[in-house]
């Protein structure tokens, strides 16, 4: 019974908030931003905005490329050519896909050169590699973690450690994945050349531009995450607001309206127009950042809007979600942030989790 009520439970998500402002020495973000480094769509939304400025839109338009790889081989990735070509230069992210996270053997390359490997009992025990269980697991141990610091091992490529790597990788346990690689360096046509031996595509991230018409927006007042009772809304009510405005929800609670009984929180203001940007891919941090501060150039001149948004989600299943914190799956898999950015440079930063996480940092 006790197993029952626990399937019946509403999964826990997490939302933390908090505010501060983008000319303060100890603002959050730019760390926040960087150690969050497996994005798949990154989307802005601007109020009382019929056409992006060539500025921005060129920006966005540059974000790609990234690059798949099929059946990559694990050790490739540990070679000494491979460590000094793309982790020692640049910044590189890798990511297994077609794999889930509560499922399958998943494998992750952090910026940092730290390989993180999720894996299933039997593959761990093959490898012979030492790890440790999955924090996600349940009592019996059937995921097991392992980290391997690239960069450490690369001091000494004749060191034991990294020859019983290397034999686990090419003889124990070879394992194959299909890989999604994305590097922020100005070579990054080094990329195809290198792995031309395997089957190697290059990507550009989708774009999809649209203006939504007689939006209700909630009122805010950026001094005060917990809004003020019938003067501005509270971080939660509008997270939940921005939630629905993707997802292309109705705003009105209509009688008739059997899909959606969802309504903009009061007070509220329409916007008579206002621009959704989506960006669909594999986004590097690096990107992002770049973006975001664009966002906050917007209001270097006089504009309607009174704030702007910028929200990031990360794959799924991916092993990691900020940081090297471990990521698990559950009943959505998600992680994300979002920034609403006020015209005084002042912010809030929103970030959630699902079940199988930890606290955002």
């Amino acid at each position: 019974m006790a197993t029952l009520r626990r399937l019946q439970e509403a999964p826990r998500h997490l939302l933390v908030c908090e505010k501060s402002n983008f000319g303060h020495d100890k603002s959050r973000h730019k760390h926040l931003v960087e150690t969050h480094y497996h994005n798949y769509r990154v989307s802005f939304l601007i109020p009382e905005c019929g056409l992006l400025s060539k500025k921005l839109k060129d920006l966005v338009m540059e974000i790609g490329p990234y690059y798949s790889v099929k059946n990559l081989p694990l050790h490739e990735l540990i070679t000494h050519e491979f460590i000094n070509t793309f982790i020692k230069k640049g910044s590189l992210s890798a990511l297994t896909y077609n794999t889930s996270i509560d499922e399958d053997n998943t494998v992750a390359l952090l910026p940092n050169g730290k390989l993180i490997l999720s894996l299933d009992k039997d593959t761990y025990e093959e490898t012979g590699l030492q790890g440790h269980p999955s924090r996600y697991s349940g009592r019996k141990s059937m995921r097991f973690i392992i980290s391997i610091d690239l960069m450490d091992l690369s001091l000494n490529l004749d060191s034991k450690k990294y020859r019983r790597i290397s034999w686990s990788f090419k003889e124990k346990k070879p394992l194959k994945f299909d890989f999604l690689l994305a590097w922020h360096h100005t070579e990054e046509s080094t990329m195809m050349s290198y792995f031309s031996k395997y089957q190697i595509r290059e990507h550009q991230p989708k774009v999809a531009l649209s203006t939504v018409r007689d939006l209700q927006c909630p009122v805010l007042q950026s001094s005060s995450l917990a809004g003020e009772p019938e003067e501005a809304c509270n971080a939660l009510e509008f997270f939940d607001w921005l939630g629905a405005v993707f997802c292309n929800a109705d705003l009105n609670n209509e009688p008739h309206n059997f899909i959606s009984t969802y309504c903009c929180p009061q007070p509220n203001t329409v916007a008579a127009q206002a621009c959704l940007c989506t960006v669909t891919g594999f986004v590097l941090p690096e990107k992002i950042l770049v973006l975001l501060e664009q966002l906050c150039h917007y209001f270097d001149e006089p504009k309607l809007a009174p704030w702007v948004t910028l929200t990031v989600q990360g794959f799924a299943d991916s092993p990691v979600a900020w940081r090297e914190k471990e990521h698990g799956f559950h009943k959505g898999g998600e992680h994300l942030y979002n920034f609403v950015v006020f015209s005084n440079q002042d912010y809030w930063l929103q970030m959630a989790v699902g079940a199988n996480d930890d606290c955002p940092p």
